[in-house]
Formats: C-alpha cells, sequence, structure tokens
C-alpha cells in the first residue's frame, strides 16, 4: 500500500452559515437518498444548504474521455448557478477533482475564466468539509466493522483520501479495517469501464476479493461511481456481501438522524 500524505485540512474561520451543493448527475441519477442524507448532515450543524436546480454534470466523462469542446459546453452551464461567495460542497472525489483542478484549465483565456477559477477555489469534498467545520460525529450504533474505499480523485486530485478514516475513526462503536487494496482503483474510472471493459473488471474482481477477505459488515465509500462498480460486482457474484454505502447515510445513521 502507498504511503500516505495527510491532506492539509481546510479550516474555516468561522462555520459558513450557507453553502451550495453540487450533487453530481451519477448521486442524483442513481443515488439520490445518499445526497439527502448529505444535506440532511450539513443542515444538522446549523448551515443552511442551497441546491441549484439547474445543476447537471460537471463534465468529467466527456473531458476524461478525450472531448474538451463537449466537456467546456457541459461545465458552462454550470458557471453561473453558484454566485453567492459560499463553499460549493461536492459529495464525490471526482466530480470535486473536475470542478477544481480541470476547470480552470478547460475555461483558460476565454470569458468564462474567471468564474470558473472563483467556483474552483471554493470547491471542497463532503467529507473534508466535515471535517473543516469541526464536525465530530457521535456514534450511537451498536459495534460494528467497515471496510473504507477511497477513490483514485480523492486520492490524487483531491487530497482527501483520509478524511473519511478521520471521520470513522473518531467513532466509539465503529472499527475501520484496512484491505491490501486500499489504495488502488476499484476499475470504474467512468468511460473507461465501458471502453476498457476487462481490465475494469479484472481490476473490480481484485478490489471486492480483497474487501470480502476483510469480513466487514459495512462497505464505505464518499463516490457513487465507485459505489455502482463495486456495488454491481458484488450482486453479480458476492451475494452475501454488503452494498457499498455513502459515507453520509452511513454517518446519518450512526447518529442517530435516520431511522
Amino acid at each position: 500500500m502507498s504511503a500516505i500524505t495527510p491532506p492539509k485540512i481546510t479550516k474555516f474561520d468561522s462555520k459558513p452559515t450557507d453553502v451550495y451543493f453540487f450533487g453530481t448527475c451519477v448521486l442524483d441519477l442513481f443515488m439520490p437518498e445518499a445526497g439527502m442524507d448529505a444535506i440532511t448532515l450539513i443542515e444538522q450543524q446549523g448551515i443552511r444548504v442551497h441546491y441549484p436546480m439547474a445543476q447537471s454534470c460537471c463534465g468529467q466523462p466527456a473531458y476524461s474521455s478525450g472531448h474538451p469542446t463537449e466537456a467546456f459546453d457541459v461545465a458552462k452551464a454550470q458557471l453561473d448557478l453558484f454566485p453567492e461567495n459560499w463553499p460549493i460542497v461536492v459529495p464525490s472525489g471526482s466530480c470535486g477533482g473536475m470542478m477544481k483542478h480541470h476547470w480552470p484549465t478547460l475555461f483558460k483565456n476565454t470569458e468564462y475564466e474567471s468564474k470558473a477559477v472563483d467556483c474552483a477555489n471554493r470547491i471542497i469534498e463532503f467529507t473534508h468539509f466535515l471535517l473543516a467545520i469541526g464536525y465530530k460525529p457521535e456514534d450511537k450504533g451498536e459495534p460494528v466493522k467497515v471496510a473504507v474505499h477511497t477513490s483514485c480523485a480523492a486520492r490524487r486530485e483531491m487530497n482527501v483520501h483520509i478524511s473519511g478514516w478521520q471521520l470513522i475513526d473518531g467513532m466509539e462503536n465503529v472499527e475501520r479495517i484496512v484491505h491490501d487494496h486500499e489504495s488502488e482503483c476499484c476499475g470504474f474510472g467512468g468511460t473507461f469501464s465501458v471502453k476498457q471493459a476487462d481490465i475494469s473488471g479484472a481490476m473490480v474482481t481484485d478490489k471486492v476479493a480483497a474487501l470480502k477477505e476483510t469480513g466487514a459488515t459495512e462497505i464505505i465509500s464518499a463516490d457513487c461511481g465507485c459505489m455502482m462498480n463495486i456495488g454491481g460486482k458484488i450482486a453479480k457474484d458476492e451475494p452475501n456481501m454488503p452494498r457499498p454505502k455513502h459515507i453520509a447515510s452511513f454517518l446519518l445513521e450512526r447518529t442517530g438522524g435516520k431511522a
């Protein structure tokens, strides 16, 4: 497993009163409950959450597939949705990485560059945001063993690969089990899983085998694309394994905020 570089946690001078929430298209279409759970957690901290209803996709699928023009058009439609100087919370390292690190390049030397840079500077991944506001989950659940999958983008672009671990490790009755493929990709990679299906399949097979070896009763992740890929493999070949759960849902359940 690769060496762990602790992320530099943003600390707000004072807790923000308002935030934007960029739900991501995968979460919105396939796992909307996880998005609602994330919003509920933030609201429970006394913060107003604003969800721009016109939001769609960050442009990452097109951009990573080598179609910058199409990515430009998709991402451009998002730029006017965040006019106030509030943090933009993104429940995905992949989408967060696109918006924070690739939007400035995508819009460089265009009339949209300043808006793209402004948005990028306010992007913060969901688990990182919880740490930044000093959130400490008060665990009210029974003892449980969990395995955590962190996406490649969360690790390599957003540098928030241990933010989820830090939240979970602070919970009294939760034991986090490290698996052998902790730092490796699950094989999703957006369109990679379609274009390179055989390689993707081999990668997710290894990932699921490593997760199974832990004997964990919960599999937690903060990226819905990875959850879809891992969950699909589990549903097909390992029906007795737990399905992946978004960390927002896990935290809300464990703190008594969800039945």
